[in-house]
């Protein structure tokens, strides 16, 4: 998600902390634990205020009637959550540290985390995270990778996310493939796809063989998952110069433009979003897909909508010749106001979200992937064959760069996407002419 540019300035963060708990907006839905049995209006130390991004309502029942309770329960502390649009949750904490009115603690994607470290408004956590058991450090050691910047914790992941291959299994055994023997190469995926499309007599694409996301941003999850199974990196190691436009690159934006292009094509509907539909409309439910890329929440979802389908998901896949790999990592996590009132009460709540059994409970109630490896052994995973292929792959899963201004890189990139995938320009020509524009902002911002 974006991150507008934070204006500098700690004086202007501190002005207006009483202010804080009434803060409230048209579009953010705002839900406190125990709100009816304190109005005052808060603002003491033992008074936390919290933004999650998205308005999901099962996470904000889960939240608000199971998980803020058991914690004010346990250190009789007050919480305040507010529930913001993704869309705007940038744009609403821009100006609420321009006014000083910030949260004490606040939600948002891994990648975004850069700019908040850029704009001194974010704690480190190194030290808190030191504090915690060896155990917890190990079992938490892939999520916790993920809300680093330049080595240092800033940001906590509350769910790891990713992106794989869902198929039919019925659909390969009409077209005599073989669903326990699922392609593992992409170049696999292609050939097994122009079996699996189905046409109608002027030859337009009923049964799409293969979908992968193609609309606005979207198209940027699909392209780094071939770039990475291709061996490629969107960024150098240091975070200064795009690297997406290399010859891995190319191949892979030329693996994604013609699945969509000329009479081979075997992907149908350039541009559409299917990844936001409901379930009982997802093209695998329909039947207008055979093999489809999804999120983990979503492909739980579409085995309930489908229930008598045998529908499976694929392990990480990649190009011959390079490891399996696909967009992923650390989820969307919690970071601490730099100027919170009382940092160690917000680090209580983040670790209070990391236990064992809430952090099961809070990813089985979205529908995502534990943070904690040992949650493998849990009846969440054990019950559902999506969760434990996404904590099987979860070494293969790699994340966009958490560098500052990267948020204006995707967006850069993802315009020259589009232009490639309609044809405008070609692959070689689009990914240059990113990675251009893509140089700048780093270098301006490095």
């Amino acid at each position: 998600m974006d991150v507008p540019s934070l204006s500098r300035g700690r004086a202007r963060r501190r002005r207006a902390r009483a202010a804080l708990l009434a803060l409230t907006t048209a579009t953010a839905l705002t839900i406190s634990g125990c709100a009816s049995r304190s109005g005052d209006g808060g603002g003491d130390s033992t008074t936390l205020t919290v933004w999650l991004p998205g308005t999901n309502q099962t996470e904000i029942d889960l939240v608000t009637n199971t998980i803020v309770p058991a914690f004010e329960k346990k250190t009789g502390a007050h919480v305040q959550v507010t529930y913001v649009d993704w869309g705007e949750i940038s744009t609403k904490l821009n100006s609420a540290f321009a006014a000083g009115t910030a949260p004490d603690i606040f939600g948002h994607g891994p990648a975004a985390a850069a700019d908040f470290v850029a704009n001194d408004r974010i704690l480190n956590l190194d030290d808190r995270v030191a504090a915690l058991s060896a155990q917890d450090r190990d079992d938490l050691a892939t999520a916790l990778s993920g809300g680093q910047v330049k080595g240092k914790q800033y940001l906590v992941p509350l769910s790891m996310q990713g992106y794989l291959v869902m198929y039919d299994a019925d659909a390969f055994r009409a077209a005599g493939l073989d669903p326990d023997a699922p392609p593992t190469t992409w170049e696999q995926v292609r050939a097994d796809a122009e079996k699996l499309t189905v046409r109608d007599g002027t030859g337009r694409i009923t049964r799409s063989g293969f979908l992968t996301p193609s609309q606005a941003i979207a198209r940027q999850q699909s392209f780094a998952t071939f770039l990475f199974g291709a061996g490629g990196a969107l960024v150098n190691d240091a975070g200064t110069k795009a690297t997406f436009n290399s010859s891995k690159g190319v191949a892979a934006l030329e693996f994604f433009t013609n699945l969509y292009s000329g009479d081979g094509a075997v992907s149908a509907h350039l541009g559409e979003d299917y990844l936001n539909a409901p379930p009982a409309q997802q093209p695998l439910v329909q039947g207008s897909a055979a093999m489809t890329i999804q999120s983990p929440s979503m492909m739980q979802q579409i085995v309930k909508a489908a229930p008598g389908r045998d529908l499976r998901v694929m392990p990480a896949l990649s190009f011959r010749g390079s490891e399996p790999a696909a967009l992923g990592g650390a989820g969307p996590g919690l970071m601490i106001n730099a100027d919170a009132k009382n940092p160690d009460l917000a680090w209580s709540f983040i670790e209070f979200m990391l236990s064992p059994d809430v952090s099961t409970r809070y990813t089985q109630g979205t529908g995502s992937i534990p943070v904690r490896a040992s949650a493998a052994n849990s009846d969440y995973a054990k019950n559902s064959p999506v969760v434990r292929e996404f904590l099987a792959q979860s070494v293969a899963l790699r994340t966009n760069p958490n560098v500052v201004g990267w948020v204006k890189v995707r967006d850069a990139l993802d315009k020259q996407l589009e232009r490639a995938l309609n044809g405008v320009a070609s692959a070689k020509d689009s990914l240059d002419e990113a990675a251009a524009q893509a140089d700048k902002i780093l270098a301006a911002n490095g």
